[in-house]
């Protein structure tokens, strides 16, 4: 087993959100060091006992190992694996089969995949995969979607600035999992909002990786309850941690896009509680 340790990060609950600072809800709730070069970074939340974070080759090879955090000899004994590549096109390695990840694409892992590596494609210096990880119960075959092969939905209107392209790659009509439920939505441009109304899912904790997000732009990320409302400043390539209780929507200074993420009670994509725009203080 690996010497390398993963930062946690404690569950929570809604009472403690009138009490925090803006440096607290950060510190809380939101990952601003995703991806290092060279690196594969993680964080353990223990909502829902989700791993995320992202793996960086930057010409090197980068091996998925256990950590004594998941008292696994190695990270998928029991767990799974979804992968989206943010940036270049890169190369996933699982038990020997290998597997090119273009921007966009997803790579689902199951339980029992042993040895697991991340590298650049041949030519290429900037692969950013993304992971996200949750505890698993029985195994499915490992699957590769390329982008727009998923679910494709259509969702929003221009006049309100939320026209957007859901891809759903592992889903309950889709990649088959044992709880994750992961895709990516892509703004369309001029609009900024995601996703209207806002709503919650006390059933999965969600996570969100924006990106895409122009340099000089920024996603303002509303949580907490709905009568007790929070926000976070989110730049490029940072996540978020989404409790069940919290709501979640978010509006950009700029259109962008994220890669949504879910492990919990259900695989159910439409399992919400909405919390329309009128009814939040």
């Amino acid at each position: 087993m690996t010497e390398n340790h993963i930062p946690q990060r404690y569950a929570t609950n809604p009472a403690q959100i009138p009490g925090m600072t803006t440096a607290e809800l950060r510190d809380t709730y939101l990952i601003d060091d995703v991806f290092v070069p060279g690196e594969i970074r993680l964080t353990y939340t223990h909502h829902d006992r989700v791993v995320l974070g992202g793996a960086v080759p930057a010409g090197e090879i980068l091996h998925l190992g256990g950590y004594p955090e998941i008292r696994s000899e190695y990270f998928l004994e029991h767990r799974e694996l979804g992968v989206v590549n943010v940036g270049d096109t890169g190369i996933v390695a699982a038990d020997g089969e290998s597997f090119e990840l273009e921007k966009g694409a997803c790579l689902y892992l199951g339980r029992g995949v042993e040895a697991i590596s991340f590298a650049d494609a041949q030519g290429s210096a900037g692969a950013q995969f993304y992971l996200f990880s949750a505890p698993a119960h029985t195994s499915y075959p490992t699957v590769l979607v390329r982008p727009g092969e998923g679910t494709v939905r259509e969702l929003g209107d221009q006049l309100t600035s939320n026209r957007r392209t859901l891809n759903q790659y592992i889903h309950e009509n889709g990649v088959k999992s044992c709880q994750i439920v992961m895709g990516v939505t892509q703004l369309h441009p001029g609009s900024m909002w995601n996703t209207m109304p806002a709503h919650t899912h006390d059933r999965r904790t969600e996570c969100y990786l924006y990106f895409d997000v122009p340099e000089d732009a920024r996603v303002v990320h509303l949580m907490g309850e709905r009568e007790e409302t929070r926000h976070l400043i989110v730049a490029d390539r940072q996540a978020i941690i989404s409790p069940s209780w919290s709501l979640h929507s978010g509006v950009g200074t700029a259109a962008y896009s994220f890669v949504w993420a879910m492990a919990g009670e259900n695989q159910t994509f439409d399992d919400m509680d909405a919390a329309p725009i009128t009814n939040l203080k």
